[in-house]
């Protein structure tokens, strides 16, 4: 399969170009960067992995997407949106990790996904995913006599809060509970503010170092706590995840996948 990547230079872009080169049956064959990026023209294996392959980095994401069988996107919402018409143009199929997108982009993704195979998911990873399944379990099990709160921190340079796997895990736990999310879900808390109020699924964020990842699923009772958490300790997590679903896609038809689905836990 020929894998593309946008936003090939940053930390995420290095890591998939060198986890793509690393896995049979994948071939990094296209990268990009925004106009006016210093690595333009770059070769695109030396920034991935100290090898050369011979093949430019370019700002032309509409002949990348021609070029090649799937790209992976990690980029942010408005790009991804963007993105995601290309690749419907060119019937290229997508991986999209990219996070904070909105409900109007996403339908915009969900219409791109009517002419392609499209996996997204606010993570990568397979441990995550077993996370949200177990969130939605303990939420149908436990009841609303529990109050639930979920807490992520990451590092001090993500743009986006809270975090696309913290509203998984939101979202899996309101529907363990039968409940409407946007409804139940309370974003901050400051100042005077009054009692919880039944049925709230509370968020809490923190940032700060480079920490990869941390998310915990709080259930919170009379006379009892039940905490479910995962913490990701190397990036590289999301990249192989992210490949795994890459390669899973072919002879997929056109449709809007998750991990899940990659996984088989759906």
């Amino acid at each position: 399969m020929k894998i593309g990547i946008v936003g090939c230079a940053g930390r995420m872009g290095r890591m998939l170009g060198k986890v793509i080169g690393e896995t049979a049956g994948a071939d990094l064959a296209g990268g990009t960067e925004a106009p006016g990026s210093d690595f333009i023209g770059a070769d695109l294996g030396e920034i991935a992995s100290a090898k050369r392959s011979g093949i430019a980095v370019t700002d032309d994401a509409a002949a990348m997407f021609a070029a090649v069988d799937l790209v992976i996107d990690f980029t942010i919402p408005a790009a991804t949106v963007k993105h995601a018409a290309l690749a419907a143009e060119a019937g290229t199929a997508m991986v999209i990790g990219t996070t904070g997108l909105s409900d109007a982009q996403m339908r915009e993704i969900g219409r791109a996904a009517e002419k392609i195979a499209i996996v997204h998911a606010g993570n990568m990873s397979l441990g995550v995913n077993l996370l949200v399944g177990l969130a939605e379990q303990v939420a149908a099990a436990l009841g609303p006599a529990f109050d639930i709160e979920v807490l992520e921190m990451h590092h001090k340079h993500k743009i986006d809060a809270p975090s696309g796997t913290a509203l998984m895990l939101g979202k899996a736990a309101a529907k363990g509970r039968g409940v409407d999310h946007n409804a139940a879900a309370v974003m901050s808390r400051e100042g005077e503010t009054g009692a919880r109020p039944d049925g709230a699924i509370g968020y809490a964020t923190l940032r700060g170092g480079d920490v990869v990842g941390e998310h915990t699923v709080i259930f919170a009772g009379p006379g009892e706590r039940i905490e479910i958490s995962h913490k990701a300790a190397d990036r590289g997590i999301f990249a192989h995840g992210a490949v795994t679903a890459a390669l899973w896609t072919e002879g997929k038809p056109a449709g809007l996948y998750s991990m899940r689905d990659v996984l088989g836990l759906s």
